[in-house]
């Protein structure tokens, strides 16, 4: 039972739900109350550029704050600035303004789409009143604030000029799961074999160690683990993309070879981890909680070339950090399978190097079993 809820909630659930979050990819024009305690010139020129960017629209200004709770709370505002008393005050003396901004978390995308637009009108108004602050500067000071070059930098991601966040994160997400949930579901297997002790029983009448009857073991599963897989990997990687419009612009032939050293690999690895689990509740706690390390060791949240050296080598240790730099190249960037050769090759050598750790360890397992009967 445990093992079929990884399987349809990890897979169908999680990856339906996942991509609901982030569906809008990039919102625009969310409602916001503004509470304007201020009332000055610079709190109406705050409030105007806040309106003016894309992000955010002004349903309401200078309303009090329990007013401005109840059009959030009736969905009327999905976010509320808070301006103090003193915002143009502390402007005057040249001293940090303030503001407060409240968000819902119904939609993480909203939250993001706030930050970015009060961030930014703050931004837009400290340039107009920052020349008019030279005199509560020292002389030293002053010299330095003038002699920078005002340089007006626009970037656009690559590969992503909408700045989406779904299309950025997704497709590296969808790896991850089919990554994870694999090594849950053999961990899982694997611990109630050693519970129950029926992991004798793979070594046949009469017990057979040899390296060959571990092989073909480990053969064994890792094809039905493999075929199963295939089929959820139709689903996330093939129906997913065209139900949520992700990127999709890779040749699907890669694809698919991309993920047959990918499954082989990963199957492996937790077939060699399983060494590690005695039951089969325990690979729900260790493994569940790897997302965000497995995404930053990818190298699509941050470059690879600035981590330390060990990280990267950690990189290359795991199937899914190779998968997902290879998967994010072929299908949102159109790469080709040159481009993606050192990512194929790490997963083929993974492939060799698990598959005979896997067998020993099964050796292992088989012997420990024995040997307390």
């Amino acid at each position: 039972m445990a093992i079929l809820l990884v399987l349809m909630g990890g897979i169908f659930m999680y990856g339906l739900l996942y991509n609901y979050m982030y569906a809008p990819d990039v919102v625009r024009e969310v409602p916001v109350t503004v509470v304007d305690r201020s009332q000055s010139e610079l709190s109406r020129e705050y409030i105007r550029l806040l309106d003016a960017t894309p992000q955010v629209k002004i349903e309401s200004a200078s309303v009090n704050y329990p007013d401005a709770v109840e059009l959030m709370a009736g969905r009327q505002a999905f976010g509320i600035l808070y301006l103090p008393d003193d915002f143009e005050t502390r402007v005057s003396r040249g001293d940090e303004s303030v503001f407060i901004m409240y968000q819902v978390t119904s939609a993480f995308l909203y939250y993001t789409a706030m930050q970015e637009a009060a961030s930014s009108s703050m931004l837009a108004l400290n340039n107009r009143y920052r020349p008019n602050m030279l005199v509560f500067l020292s002389p030293q000071e002053a010299v330095a604030l003038t002699s920078v070059e005002p340089i007006q930098v626009v970037g656009t991601a690559l590969y992503n000029p909408t700045d989406g966040y779904g299309t950025y994160l997704i497709p590296a997400v969808l790896i991850v799961i089919i990554f994870q949930t694999l090594l849950m579901v053999i961990a899982m297997i694997s611990g109630e074999e050693r519970h129950s002790g029926s992991i004798v029983r793979l070594a046949g009448q009469p017990i057979n160690l040899s390296f060959k009857r571990m092989a073909q073991i480990v053969i064994g599963k890792s094809f039905v683990y493999g075929i199963l897989y295939a089929v959820f990997a139709l689903f996330l990687l093939g129906l997913v993309p065209l139900l949520f419009g992700l990127p999709d612009i890779g040749n699907p032939l890669y694809v698919v070879a991309l993920m047959i050293p990918f499954l082989l690999a990963t199957s492996f690895l937790g077939l060699t981890a399983s060494a590690f689990f005695t039951d089969a509740d325990a690979p729900l706690l260790m493994i569940a909680f790897f997302s965000v390390g497995l995404i930053f060791l990818s190298g699509v949240s941050y470059p690879l070339e600035l981590m330390p050296w060990y990280w990267r080598v950690a990189h290359f240790f795991l199937p899914a950090t190779s998968a997902v730099l290879a998967y994010v190249k072929l299908n949102s960037m159109g790469a080709s399978m040159a481009e993606i050769q050192t990512e194929y090759l790490t997963l083929w050598i993974q492939c060799l190097v698990y598959f005979v750790t896997a067998c020993f360890i099964y050796r292992h397992n088989i012997r420990k079993a024995l040997r307390k009967e």
